[in-house]
């Protein structure tokens, strides 16, 4: 039987009625509409998995409006249909066996991530599992350091961005803006198998120019104007401050970065060129710093920081 659900209304209930129905039709036999209605089913429950962290938060952002909320919907359900596809989480595999009947497969070792070349990344990170059964059950110290809200994460971090921004004549303002959006206002740090922060605020990751500490965290990444879920390791840091002179060095180290270091004094210059210079994969980098930097919560904000 050919499938008529397309693969791209994973997450609309007209798309999950019209497979419903080719199951049923079919009296669960056809695996192939088996197969898509578990699919199927996975997105959705990851879709509103999303939804409902999204609404777990403490209280209105700095950017939040209707217009936002649409474009973030738009964009969790991308992240929804792209974790589902190949193996997903392993929920449409356990329907499959369920409604199908069929025997589970032998449980195989998940393959060790290779190292991934040390190139910046876009923001949306998740912390990387311990690997050693000691590092998991070892007990998680208290954070050191996360804001509760965007006026904390400015507060905290305005004197760090101040000091880095001198180095290279840029507004400490912009800096901050893209630390923002690299870590969620701080409240998406990667974090080390102790549950220790790694304070990257950059998302710069490790390679063999890098002799200090890692983490591993998986990232979105954008190839060829697809969204894939990637397996990278990240420079870790101390402290914040760390993070801010780090991240300094590291542009004025990379010959790349030239263009952008030349216009560090006009922000909306300094983020095309970093953005030009493939400081990330998502192609409105660039544009999402400056939404940041020029909204008027966040210039107030900074305001009162000062």
């Amino acid at each position: 039987m050919t499938l008529s659900a397309d693969p791209a209304i994973y997450t609309d209930f007209t798309g999950l009625a019209a497979l419903r129905r080719e199951a049923r039709d079919s009296g669960g036999r056809d695996p192939e509409t088996l197969r898509a209605v578990a699919g199927q089913f996975e997105a959705l429950f990851v879709n509103m998995m999303l939804k409902s962290m999204r609404e777990a938060k403490l209280g209105e952002g700095l950017l939040d409006s209707q217009q936002t909320e649409f474009y973030q919907g738009m964009f969790d359900q991308q992240i929804a249909l792209e974790m589902s596809k190949g193996r997903g989480l392993g929920l449409a595999d356990m329907l499959v066996r369920q409604l199908g009947g069929e025997t589970p497969p032998p449980q195989r070792p998940a393959p060790r991530p290779a190292p991934t070349p040390a190139t910046p990344h876009s923001s949306l990170l998740t912390p990387h599992l311990p690997k050693r059964t000691e590092e998991a059950n070892a007990p998680a110290p208290a954070r050191t350091w996360q804001p509760e809200t965007p006026q904390a994460f400015i507060r905290d971090l305005w004197p760090h961005a101040q000091r880095a921004a001198r180095r290279i004549q840029a507004d400490p303002a912009v800096l901050l803006a893209q630390a923002a959006l690299e870590t969620g206002w701080g409240r998406s740090m990667m974090t080390r198998a102790d549950g220790r922060p790694a304070y990257n605020l950059f998302g710069i990751k490790a390679d063999g120019r890098w002799d200090g500490d890692t983490v591993g965290a998986r990232t979105l990444e954008f190839r060829g104007g697809t969204m894939r879920q990637e397996q990278a390791r990240f420079r870790a840091y101390g402290s914040p401050g760390e993070s801010f002179d780090d991240y300094v060095a590291f542009l004025e180290a990379s010959p790349r970065y030239r263009g952008a270091l030349a216009a560090a004094s006009d922000p909306a210059r300094f983020t095309a060129e970093l953005q030009r210079a493939g400081y990330a994969t998502d192609p409105d980098y660039a544009a999402k710093i400056m939404a940041i930097y020029r909204s008027g919560d966040y210039r107030r904000a900074v305001a009162a920081a000062q």
